[in-house]
């Protein structure tokens, strides 16, 4: 009974930290920021299409979201390749393992702004550095180096 109650008590506790909806500000970006001329868009390109991922098609969400949020451009898809190989391994359009994975999104795009506005506002996350971020986005001892190797692999230097 303790374990049950446990299990849905932290289940219950993730669901609220999610954010409802993304941020009105992002949702009414009109037009949407052209990428076509920014070399980072060519740089995740290039490394999700070599491994065979599906984040390819997502290089300008990543891009915008990471922007508008202001984070490290490489950090969120460095985290989708760790949690689901860039969305190979998703589910429920989650591509960050988000919520142990049981977080579902209404789509692929959705979910990467949800997980860039969490990042750089919510109270857990806001002011932190990478390093931060990556420690208390996952706790285990590599997570933070895989996730950086990753963003070393996307661009070398930032």
């Amino acid at each position: 009974m303790k374990t049950w109650f446990t299990a849905r008590v932290a289940l219950f506790a993730g669901m609220v930290s999610l954010p409802a909806t993304v941020s009105p500000r992002l949702a009414q970006m009109n037009p949407a920021p052209d990428y076509r001329q920014d070399p980072r868009l060519n740089s995740l390109k290039h490394f999700f299409q070599k491994w065979d991922c599906p984040a390819w098609r997502y290089a300008a969400v990543f891009l915008e979201a990471a922007d508008f949020y202001d984070l490290d451009w490489r950090l969120l898809p460095s985290i989708s390749y760790i949690e689901s190989t860039g969305g190979k391994a998703a589910r429920y359009n989650n591509w960050f393992g988000w919520d142990s994975g049981r977080a579902h999104f209404p789509s692929t795009s959705v979910g990467i702004r949800t997980v860039a506005r969490t990042l750089s506002q919510s109270d857990l996350y806001r002011d932190k550095s990478t390093d931060q971020i990556l420690a208390l986005y996952n706790p285990d001892t590599d997570y933070a180096q895989k996730v950086k190797t990753v963003m070393r692999r996307i661009s070398p230097s930032e």
